[in-house]
């Protein structure tokens, strides 16, 4: 799975993470964005639960490629990570825990972005209020960290 994603690391890549971190594996996303952002080369916005005022910087950066990362319900065990792209970002029923559905944001990039877009999704344990992550998705994060690192080299 995560060598497909190595074929969205081509160009400039934008990554953006949604979450909200009061509500415990809700937050992977942000707590994402927070370890790879210097660490990295591409671009990295954290977008907390209002993606959609980042609308306007993401279209500026003119990627060739998006990466939405988001806790998402989409039926997999806990801490699994699914790559969500092409048509099924439109027609998945997807179940994001904040306002914007990943399927909105999507969507809307799409219409606004030439860019490559797809949704690295992981799936959370628990979106109870908190601000702890589940051992399922930490170490969800730590591989994905561990990756992004290894792999962003590469594509340098």
């Amino acid at each position: 799975m995560l060598e497909h994603l190595k074929s969205h690391l081509k160009g400039k890549v934008v990554i953006l993470a949604i979450g909200n971190t009061l509500r415990s594996d809700d937050g992977a996303g942000p707590v994402f964005a927070q370890r790879i952002k210097d660490k990295l080369t591409f671009k990295v916005f954290d977008a907390g639960t209002t993606p959609e005022n980042y609308f306007g910087k993401i279209i500026k950066e003119t990627p060739d490629n998006l990466i939405i990362v988001d806790a998402v319900d989409f039926g997999g065990k806990p801490g699994e990570i699914a790559i969500i792209e092409g048509d099924a970002l439109k027609t998945t029923n997807l179940f994001a825990t904040h306002n914007a559905s990943i399927s909105l944001v999507t969507s809307y990039l799409q219409n606004n972005l030439a860019a490559d877009i797809i949704a690295l999704a992981i799936q959370p344990k628990t979106i109870a209020f908190g601000d702890k992550l589940s051992r399922e998705v930490t170490e969800a994060l730590d591989k994905l960290e561990g990756w992004f690192c290894e792999t962003g080299k590469e594509e340098r």
